[in-house]
């Protein structure tokens, strides 16, 4: 296996702004015997670089079920992903809240089992009058996402079905996502990620 694989990091630090696709790949993962599992975001070696985790009751009363926070591998908070309804979300940077730290809105547009489709809006800071907009869109049970600026693709996700030469074939509960060049923000692709596969049952 390590021979089909390297570590995109290393050859990040030596090629100017990010001019190869980065590899992600996603599962879940128990901390502990009897405690919850949580989504994981690694690289190729199989370190840590996301993962996310969903706020306690007593941290956020009666929402703690539609609040979300996407964590670095050090444990830092690099958003908050709250459900505001169904189908529509706020990213806030950080641990938060308000006007001031809103990043992102999301909304669902469609929504079939063959196809879901997100309206992002990345909302600038410096200028109320200057949002990006992007387009995510595929099919939730084959691990399929796409995210869209304009016609440029940003993002892709899809399943693995064998790594290396043998017939060592991966389970349907880990799959590939792959940033490419162009969209530096990458926790911010992770952030919509984890909105997209949102309640879907992907860990059977």
């Amino acid at each position: 296996m390590a021979e089909n694989f390297t570590n995109p990091f290393d050859e990040l630090r030596s090629l100017p702004n990010f001019q190869i696709p980065l590899d992600l790949f996603v599962s879940k993962k128990s901390e502990g015997l009897g405690t919850r599992r949580f989504l994981r975001f690694t690289d190729s070696d199989g370190n840590l670089v996301y993962k996310v985790q969903k706020l306690s009751q007593n941290l956020a009363g009666d929402d703690a079920h539609c609040v979300k926070l996407l964590l670095d591998s050090s444990g830092n908070t690099l958003f908050s992903i709250k459900r505001v309804s169904k189908g529509s979300w706020r990213g806030f940077r950080g641990n938060g809240n308000e006007e001031k730290d809103l990043v992102f809105i999301v909304d669902r547009k469609l929504d079939e089992s063959t196809r879901t489709e997100f309206k992002i809006i990345l909302v600038s800071q410096n200028n109320e009058d200057s949002k990006t907009e992007l387009l995510m869109t595929g099919c939730p049970f084959k691990r399929a996402c796409t995210i869209y600026k304009g016609d440029s693709i940003v993002a892709q996700s899809s399943l693995m079905h064998k790594l290396g030469t043998g017939e060592i074939f991966v389970p349907r509960n880990r799959f590939r996502v792959t940033i490419f060049p162009g969209f530096d923000d990458h926790s911010l692709v992770v952030a919509l990620i984890v909105i997209y596969f949102n309640g879907r049952k992907l860990w059977i």
